[in-house]
């Protein structure tokens, strides 16, 4: 199922596109290449099936009062929501004029950034991850991203996804271990590691309840802090305006094994209150969840996840 997500995702985004929105952003601001969006995102709805299929298994459980019609038009709808937030993430790294993000929960990170602890910082495909890193540089720490090289050479060249300068570095899930010993290294180091914890690479997964249906995520991430001995911080952002975006702490959690209950079901428990974050986030911003894959079919399948 990896290799078909890798294989449908080359096929979108190339370079001609990518011009095409640098021109229309220099020629028409940030709202005229919003409007292009209609035209490119039509074609997408039109023809390509597997995309629509894959946004279908979110917009079928968060809307399941819509019909048909209702549901290829929320489709639509977060197409070109996705591609505001590829624009506004082309648009901030340049330096685009006049972008905003209010911080919001920060008080809750206070001490722990003033120990200078490292910890684990869980995100999802919720909002514009970007606009989370952009914020994290003020925290003026080591950022570690947990992320696969980007399969599509056009989308990796032009929103510079694994380019490694200043505080931000890579750490592939791909590698020895899956990439634990380097993660356990940043957070002793007092370094900050970003996981996105609905997408499970080759860490640990259990099966929790997401809108309302079995759905398989990651539990890699509070496993490994309940080894290291750190907190697991939510941090998720949401577009609030054409030039704006919140960015907020969700929730704060310090997993510790309890020695007399098995691990798996600790490891449930944390993940489906995760999960619950994710419930409280669509149900704001429902169009700014951008999952496209099934993750309720990945159930019940067998999960390596720690007994």
């Amino acid at each position: 199922m990896d290799e078909d997500r890798k294989i449908e995702a080359k096929k979108r985004g190339n370079t001609l596109g990518f011009w095409f929105f640098k021109v229309s952003l220099r020629c028409f601001g940030l709202r005229g290449a919003y409007g292009l969006l209609t035209i490119v995102c039509s074609y997408y709805l039109l023809f390509d099936r597997p995309a629509v299929r894959a946004a279908m298994a979110y917009v079928r459980r968060r809307f399941p009062d819509h019909g048909l019609i209702r549901r290829l038009v929320d489709v639509y709808r977060l197409f070109i929501s996705q591609g505001v937030t590829l624009i506004d993430r082309y648009y901030m790294m340049y330096g685009g004029p006049g972008m905003k993000s209010r911080l919001a929960g920060m008080e809750k990170l206070t001490g722990l950034l003033d120990s200078g602890q490292g910890f684990i910082l869980l995100t999802a495909h919720l909002g514009n991850w970007q606009v989370v890193m952009t914020a994290l540089r003020k925290f003026d720490r080591k950022v570690y991203l947990v992320m696969r090289p980007e399969d599509n050479p056009a989308v990796a060249e032009n929103l510079k996804i694994s380019d490694s300068a200043g505080n931000i570095a890579i750490i592939s899930p791909e590698g020895a271990l899956g990439g634990v010993v380097e993660i356990m290294e940043a957070i002793k180091s007092g370094g900050i590691v970003s996981i996105m914890g609905d997408r499970s690479y080759s860490f640990s997964s259990v099966d929790v309840r997401f809108l309302g249906d079995p759905a398989r995520f990651s539990c890699g991430a509070f496993h490994i802090a309940a080894l290291a001995g750190c907190p697991v911080v939510t941090l998720l952002s949401a577009k609030t305006a054409v030039y704006e975006y919140e960015v907020s702490v969700s929730a704060v959690v310090h997993p510790r094994y309890e020695p007399k209950v098995p691990k798996k079901d600790q490891l449930r428990n944390w993940v489906q209150d995760f999960a619950g974050v994710m419930e409280h986030y669509v149900a704001q911003y429902p169009y700014q969840c951008f999952l496209f894959y099934d993750i309720w079919a990945e159930t019940g399948n067998s999960s390596s996840s720690p007994s």
